[in-house]
């Protein structure tokens, strides 16, 4: 195999990681917080994409990185339209989609222009992979009862993806040949069934859909919710906020961070173990409600995602689920090997990069 060196960026709400690979090989990676009075100064994501690239320019700098000693330049994919996954050669149009920002605002929706930007001061490839935006489900699975709203697939493709790969490599099999349940928890949390190499059906981690997580609402009955839209109490963003970033478990305990929740559960605290119980049983029930989508056929269900580490969760969710299909544990997001990987293949010859259009 030839020495490929790839940068890999991946832009967070108030950081940006870093890693360097060499092949599948981790050199070293790093995380650059940014100061978050300087993030909220700005009023769009976009509005961040030069102080970022500046930012970047100055620690690699710093850390004695020559820019010119890579093969490629890989970014996590942002809110981009429906496209099935992939790795794809970053274009205009890709840049374009990601400054309008039409299907939403996100950190993410930096990566490509970061990459593109770096990559083309040194003449060299940028890439995404697997974006939130990559969309596989069946028309079925988009109809809700509300003609004017359809179900929408956004979620943590990198993560379901270089996990179903790396599952379905450590059992000689196909990911094709596979039936799984992938559950990403993290912030946010996805729950997806993937059929024969294909998320079939997700939910939308992003719009209020599926199980609370630690800073999200999930879903909610809709009458109360249109009542309090309407009651003139609260503004447009402030219930967005409720929905995503405020909601779930930082809404009942003033926190989002596992480790402190866990130190409270630990402490005797009734009402944090009942709200963690409650967070549980909403990952069990999706993860039940996919398996539905599956008919039942399920080779695995899988665990990945920060939240995996977390031994009392992932027990309480296989003490719910475990009859439907075995439960494995692929604790971590590894998000920067899957964003190297991903560029790998293509380097290698092994897949072709897409074409956005």
């Amino acid at each position: 195999m030839k020495k490929h060196l790839i940068l890999a960026i991946n832009p967070g709400s108030t950081s940006t990681k870093l890693a360097i690979y060499e092949n599948d090989k981790l050199l070293s990676e790093f995380k650059i917080s940014h100061d978050t009075n300087k993030i909220l100064s700005y009023k769009h994501i976009i509005d961040q994409y030069e102080f970022r690239k500046q930012v970047i320019l100055d620690f690699l700098e710093k850390e004695n990185v020559n820019l010119k000693s890579f093969s490629a330049i890989v970014g996590r994919g942002g809110m981009l339209k429906p496209i099935e996954s992939g790795t794809y050669l970053v274009n205009d149009l890709m840049i374009q989609d990601m400054t309008e920002a039409k299907r939403g605002e996100h950190a993410s929706n930096l990566g490509c222009i970061l990459a593109k930007e770096l990559g083309d001061l040194i003449q060299i490839p940028s890439y995404v992979v697997d974006p939130v935006a990559v969309d596989e489900m069946d028309d079925h699975y988009r109809y809700t009862g509300f003609p004017e709203i359809q179900r929408r697939s956004l979620f943590h493709a990198l993560n379901h993806k270089a996990v179903a790969r790396k599952r379905s490599k450590d059992l000689n099999k196909k990911y094709e040949d596979l039936n799984l349940i992938i559950a990403h928890l993290g912030g946010g949390i996805s729950v997806a069934a993937h059929k024969h190499g294909r998320v079939i059906d997700v939910n939308n981690a992003l719009d209020g859909d599926g199980p609370m997580s630690p800073e999200r609402s999930g879903s909610v009955p809709m009458g109360p919710l249109y009542k309090m839209a309407f009651s003139g109490e609260y503004t447009l963003e402030e219930i967005k906020r409720k929905n995503y970033g405020k909601g779930g478990l930082v809404a009942y305990l003033g926190t989002n961070d596992g480790l402190e929740i866990s130190k409270m559960i630990e402490e005797g605290n009734e009402k944090a173990k009942f709200i963690f119980e409650v967070m549980c049983y909403q990952i069990a029930k999706e993860i039940g409600s996919e398996a539905t989508v599956l008919e039942g056929k399920v080779d695995e269900i899988i665990l990945t995602g920060g939240l995996a580490y977390n031994k009392a969760l992932v027990n309480l969710i296989k003490d719910r689920v475990e009859f439907i299909a075995p439960v494995v544990v692929y604790a971590g997001e590894n998000e920067m090997e899957s964003l190297a990987l991903g560029a790998l293949r293509v380097l290698e010859g092994e897949e072709e990069a897409k074409i956005y259009k």
